[in-house]
Parts: C-alpha cells; structure tokens; sequence
C-alpha cells in the first residue's frame, strides 16, 4: 500500500483506474483473510435492546401527553 501524501497526476490517474477495477475473488481469497474469519465485535448485539428502550419511553411519553392533558 502507497502511503505517500503526494503523488504525481500520472499516479494518481493510475490511482483511481485501480480503484475502480473491481476485485477478483479468485485472486483475493476472502476465506484465506483472518479478519474475514473472526466475528465481528462491538455493542451491534445491544442494538436491538436500546431501540426497543427507546421505543418504551417515547410512548410512555405520549401516552402520559395524552393522560395529562386530558385532566
């Protein structure tokens, strides 16, 4: 990987072609990767819980809207 700053317009033409080339499969051998093997970390498993969290309190908050404002 070129991790140079600048590069001449010849470079970086040279550049783009190859980014838009897409990749090969057969050459890239996803399932050789080791970052392709591991699962994928983080807090995505406690999304599911928050949105229905939140879910819990805009409707208590409507429905207590609608309690006090019909007292």
């Amino acid at each position: 990987m070129d991790t140079r700053e600048s590069k001449t317009p010849e470079e970086e033409k040279q550049h783009i072609i190859n980014e838009r080339i897409p990749e090969d499969y057969e050459t890239s051998k996803p399932h050789l990767q080791p970052e392709a093997k591991k699962r994928p970390g983080g807090l995505y498993k406690l999304l599911p819980i928050v949105v229905i969290i939140v879910g819990v309190i805009v409707v208590s908050i409507v429905v207590l809207g609608i309690i006090n404002r019909g007292n």
